[in-house]
């Protein structure tokens, strides 16, 4: 018998805490993604450039769509660089409780729906290691499935995808782990 989504509150929350610590360590005490970004030559004349832009993402030299992008103008602005993809945040970027309330209810989607997914391949009773290796599998997948995507469209470095892809397989054990330790025993009449 396959357990019920009820039966797994426990180790879905458990693990959506365990992923939000892992990755706060991740970024806050080890720093290996600070050399994820560089700094601009000239950053004050940067930032007076960029004063008074609105939040949002913004790409330089601009086109609305591909017959933007056939224009001359726009072909030779390209040509003659530089070419850039910015975002722009409002406010104080050094509080973050905003993106981290968002990236913990992401983290417990993400997780809801890989125990939602096991729960229908993986019985009651299973192995550890069964519902390790089903998770891990899954929670790379879905955490490491797409960095890739940053690097071949726009413009992330091959090293910070590396970082990334490997930050979503130590996720994906963290909810490993916590679901092969946590999964529901047989009940009684299944193991007659």
């Amino acid at each position: 018998m396959h357990p019920a989504l009820a039966e797994l509150w426990l180790p879905i929350l458990l693990a959506t805490v365990g992923v939000f610590i892992v990755s706060s360590l991740i970024w806050t005490v080890i720093g290996w993604h600070n050399s994820d970004w560089k700094k601009l030559p000239d950053e004050d004349k940067a930032r007076e450039a960029l004063r008074g832009v609105a939040h949002g993402q913004y790409s330089l030299p601009y086109a609305a769509d591909m017959k933007a992008k056939q224009d001359p103008e726009w072909l030779a602005k390209t040509r003659e660089g530089p070419t850039a993809m910015i975002t722009v945040w409002d406010g104080d970027p050094t509080n973050m409780s905003k993106q981290l309330v968002q990236w913990f209810i992401y983290i417990l989607v993400i997780t809801v729906i890989l125990a939602f997914v096991t729960s229908k391949l993986v019985h009651s009773g299973e192995s550890f290691m069964m519902v390790f290796h089903s998770f891990l599998i899954l929670g790379t997948l879905t955490y490491s499935g797409a960095p890739a995507m940053g690097s071949i469209w726009f413009a992330h470095s091959w090293g910070r995808t590396v970082k990334d892809i490997i930050d979503g397989i130590i996720y994906a054990v963290v909810t490993a782990a916590i679901f092969g330790w946590l999964w529901p025993a047989a009940q009684v009449a299944e193991q007659l």
